[in-house]
C-alpha cells in the first residue's frame, strides 16, 4: 500500500527564514504529486495533546508571539501555523504516512528551547514528539535529519517507553548530540561522510537496539544531509532508498514527518527514493 503524503498549502504561509522557505516543501509536494502519490489535508492538533509535550507556559507565549529569536521569528499567525505543522504529524502517525508540512519541530524542548541551546532552530512545537505521546505506543523515534534533535532527546530522555536515535553531522548546529545516554543513541558522523560510513554507522547502532519491542517507528525525516545541504553527509537519492529498504524489514507501524532538507526538487526527490525503498523491500 503506498504512503500518502500529508500537506496542506496553508504551511506556505509561515515566513522565510533564512533558507527555511516555504518554496522547499512547495516545490517537493509538485514533485510528490508528479509521482503519482496521493495527498491529505491535515487539520490542526488540539491544545491538549499539545500539552502533553509542552509546558502550558511555554504555549501561552507562543499564542502571544513571545517566542522570537534570530532563528525562529514570530511569524503572524505563528501558534496556528504551528498547530497545524504537529496535526500534519498525528495524521502521519495514523495512516503511517509522510506529514510533509512546516516549520520543523526536533529543536522544540518542553519549554521552547531545549539543553540550553539559545535558539529554536526554525522549530516551535516539537510535531513528531506529539505525535507519538499521541500513539502512546512503544516507539523508535529514528532522526535522520543532519542536526541533532535536541529538543526530542531532551522530551524523551529516561522514557522508557520511547527509544530516541539520531545520526547527525558533529560538530555542527546545535552542538549536541556527541555522546549516548541511557535510551538516547547518538551517532556523530563527519561531514560529507558518505553513503558507505553513513550505512555501516546505520547498521551498527541497529545492532544494539532491541527491536523486537518497538511497536512503532517514527521518522525525523531531514535530508539536509543530501550531498550539498545544510548539513551535508554527501547522501543521495539512493543512499534514502536504502535507508528506506531497512525500514521496512523491521515490519514496524512507520511514519515519517520532514524536518531539514532545503533544497526543494532534491526534497521531493529524496522522499520519493525513500519511500520507494519502504514500499517496495
Amino acid at each position: 500500500m503506498r504512503t500518502k503524503i500529508i500537506y496542506s498549502e496553508k504551511c506556505l504561509e509561515y515566513g522565510k527564514s533564512h533558507i527555511e522557505s516555504p518554496e522547499r516543501v512547495e516545490i517537493a509536494a509538485q514533485v510528490l504529486k508528479e509521482k503519482g502519490y496521493e495527498f491529505l489535508e491535515p487539520e490542526p492538533v488540539s491544545e491538549k495533546v499539545l500539552l502533553s509535550v509542552h509546558e502550558a507556559n511555554y504555549i501561552e507565549k507562543l499564542k502571544k508571539g513571545l517566542i522570537e529569536d534570530h532563528e525562529t521569528p514570530a511569524y503572524k499567525n505563528i501558534y496556528e501555523l504551528a498547530r497545524l505543522s504537529a496535526g500534519g504529524a498525528v495524521l502521519a502517525a495514523k495512516v503511517k504516512g509522510f506529514s510533509l508540512m512546516r516549520p520543523p519541530g526536533h529543536h522544540a524542548g518542553k519549554s521552547g528551547l531545549a539543553l540550553s541551546v539559545q535558539t529554536r532552530g526554525f522549530c516551535y512545537l516539537n510535531s513528531i514528539a506529539i505525535a507519538v505521546k499521541f500513539l502512546r505506543k512503544q516507539t523508535l523515534i529514528l532522526d535522520i535529519d543532519g542536526h541533532h534533535g535536541n529538543g526530542t532527546e531532551e522530551i524523551f530522555f529516561g522514557d522508557k517507553k520511547v527509544t530516541y536515535l539520531s545520526l547527525h553531522r558533529f560538530p555542527d548546529y546545535p552542538g549536541t548530540g556527541f555522546e549516548s545516554r541511557e535510551n538516547c543513541f547518538n551517532i556523530p558522523l563527519p561531514a560529507d561522510c558518505g553513503e558507505k560510513v553513513y550505512l555501516k554507522a546505520f547498521d551498527d547502532v541497529f545492532r544494539k537496539i532491541d527491536v523486537s519491542k518497538i511497536e512503532v517507528i517514527a521518522v525525523s525525516t531531514g535530508l539536509d544531509t543530501h550531498q550539498g545541504d545544510l548539513a551535508s553527509l554527501a547522501l543521495t537519492g539512493k543512499t534514502y532508498r536504502k535507508i528506506g529498504e531497512q525500514l521496512a524489514k523491521f515490519k514496524k507501524q512507520t511514519f515519517f514527518v520532514l524536518e531539514g532538507g532545503y533544497v526543494g526538487r532534491d526534497v521531493g526527490k529524496d522522499i520519493d527514493e525513500l519511500l520507494k525503498g519502504f514500499e517496495r523491500a
